[in-house]
Order: C-alpha cells, then sequence, then structure tokens
C-alpha cells in the first residue's frame, strides 16, 4: 500500500509495476493488486526469488517516500489529495494511513516470528 498511495501522491507509476519487482515475486505487473482482500490462494501465490527481494523491494519503496517526505513543508499537509471521501482526504491523513498500514504489517510479521520462535 506504501508504494501505491506515494506513487498516486507523486503522480507516478508504482515502483511495483515499474520495475522488475512483480516478476521478482511471481506475479504480474498489476497496478490495482495491492494484496488487499487476497484469498489464502492469493498470498499462497506470492513467491519472492528470495528474502533478499523482500528486502531490496522494501528499501526501493521506503527511499522513494523519504524523498517525497523531504520536500514536504508543514503547509502541504492540508493539500487534498482525495476527493472521493467525505470529507475529502488531506496529505496529512494519507500519510497517517500509510504509517498505520505499515506499523500493522509490523506487527503481524512480529506474531508470525512469535509463532515460528514458539514452535
Amino acid at each position: 500500500m506504501q508504494d501505491h498511495h506515494v506513487a498516486d501522491l507523486l503522480d507516478a507509476e508504482q515502483l511495483w509495476v515499474s520495475g522488475d519487482w512483480a516478476g521478482r515475486f511471481g506475479l504480474a505487473a498489476d497496478p490495482d493488486n495491492t494484496g488487499y482482500g487476497h484469498s489464502p490462494a492469493q498470498v499462497a501465490a506470492v513467491r519472492p526469488e528470495s528474502a533478499q527481494a523482500l528486502i531490496d523491494y522494501y528499501q526501493a519503496v521506503a527511499a522513494r517516500t523519504g524523498s517525497l517526505l523531504a520536500g514536504l513543508g508543514p503547509a502541504d499537509l492540508d493539500r487534498v489529495v482525495d476527493e472521493g471521501w467525505d470529507p475529502p482526504v488531506t496529505l496529512g491523513v494519507r500519510l497517517v494511513s500509510i504509517v498505520d498500514d505499515d506499523l500493522q504489517h509490523v506487527g503481524q510479521a512480529a506474531y508470525a516470528r512469535g509463532l515460528i520462535e514458539a514452535g
């Protein structure tokens, strides 16, 4: 979601689509396939070529996000970026949404690690 949302904020293509990332995960480069609402079979189809592919993709997305954030000032946070909601979504709210999604995934990873270490 970070790649998807930041690409939208930059009016650019997702790194997932513009690079070789989707292929490195055994998937087609579909900009609408963010993983949201996937079935167990769809999740099982995600086959990264290596653990390093996960790290590399994360680093590429984080670097692009960092570049976006470095160019922002306080007034930018009030800019409306999505009129499809009531109230419309500002850049500040969208950034909080991205962080929230990332933190949920960190929690999921920590939970999975705990299961593996306990097993």
